[in-house]
């Protein structure tokens, strides 16, 4: 007998916003982090905030991914 409570809809809810605003602040410290090193180094091109930004969204994809392919946990 499984005694399995389904997930109540605020519960739902409250993870996946949760997982956008982490998203979210992993892929703006990136972006803002390369904008200041351009800022800093005075580069024409911004390489660092380009470099980041796709480093920083790669990053924020993976958590994202690892924790939706996380196996459930069955009590055993």
């Amino acid at each position: 007998m499984e005694d399995k409570k389904p997930e109540q809809p605020f519960n739902a809810y409250a993870k996946y916003s949760a997982l956008g605003v982490q998203m979210g602040v992993i892929i703006g410290g990136g972006c803002y982090s390369g904008y200041k090193l351009d800022e800093y180094y005075k580069n024409e091109t911004p390489v660092f905030t380009i470099i980041l930004s796709l480093v920083s969204i790669a990053i924020a994809m993976y958590l994202i991914l690892k924790d939706f392919i996380k196996p459930k946990n069955n009590g055993k």
